[in-house]
């Protein structure tokens, strides 16, 4: 039985992603909710695929984080219960606020973000406590943010913890098992307005990030703190030129 072309293009990006993810902590969403715009999908439509998705890649992440020793459980729960109720609330008004408009207000923060990171990275810092202050409301604006813009949650959650000095491979396999939660809230509010569609997409995003989340795990725990700082800037520095070329491209 052949497999379609189009199940093996998604699942290509899917794997893709997930690695970059997986070693950084970010883009998995962003990438794929930009492919899928690019191929005419609508705006709401991408953002439930990519969700739905994400519900399985980022539990099969944040399970390959665990089981590396990259995740602290109290920074979990302060980030995936906050992050739940931004992501519904996020669902429920994202089909009155165009995604492009939450992208572009939040460019401004991941450059900014990308260049202290940059400095941080540059120079060196003592590590941060393990759950910096803040981080419920962070987990909050990340959510409602995600569920809106079809990415957003690791570019914010895991640049201003490691801004914050918290060690960046505890933060990426917490974030990833967080947001494992996160999408299944936003999965589910998603489901009740607007139905499942674009399955062949949503399937190959899931197999190939699947396949990939081990690897990524390994990656993040095997990189040293400082390149994965300086490696975070370069990743969110590229989503926000990215969000400014989309935007007045």
């Amino acid at each position: 039985m052949m497999v379609p072309a189009e199940f093996l293009t998604f699942a290509a990006v899917g794997a893709l992603a997930q690695l970059v993810d997986g070693a950084l902590g970010m883009a998995y969403g962003v990438a794929s909710a930009a492919m899928l715009l690019g191929l005419g999908v609508p705006p709401v439509t991408a953002t439930a695929s990519v969700h739905q998705a994400e519900a399985f890649t980022c539990g099969a992440s944040g399970l390959s984080h665990w089981l590396a020793g990259n995740v602290r459980w109290r920074l979990f729960w302060v980030l995936a219960i906050p992050g739940v109720i931004g992501a519904v609330a996020g669902a429920a008004v994202v089909v009155h606020v165009p995604a492009e408009w939450m992208r572009l207000a939040l460019t401004p923060y991941l450059l900014g973000m990308g260049v202290f990171l940059l400095m941080r990275g540059a120079l060196g810092r003592p590590p941060g406590p393990e759950v910096p202050r803040g981080t419920p409301m962070l987990g909050l604006g990340a959510g409602f943010a995600d569920a809106i813009a079809g990415g957003g949650w690791s570019a914010l959650t895991v640049t201003t913890l490691v801004a914050r000095g918290a060690t960046p491979r505890m933060v990426i396999g917490t974030v990833h098992l967080a947001k494992c939660v996160v999408s299944i809230a936003a999965s589910v509010s998603f489901l009740l307005m607007i139905g499942l569609s674009h399955g062949t997409a949503v399937l190959g995003l899931i197999a190939g990030g699947v396949v990939a989340a081990p690897v990524g795990a390994i990656f993040a725990r095997r990189m040293p703190a400082r390149v994965a700082t300086v490696l975070a800037a370069i990743a969110v520095l590229g989503l926000g030129v990215n969000n400014v070329v989309a935007a007045f491209g």
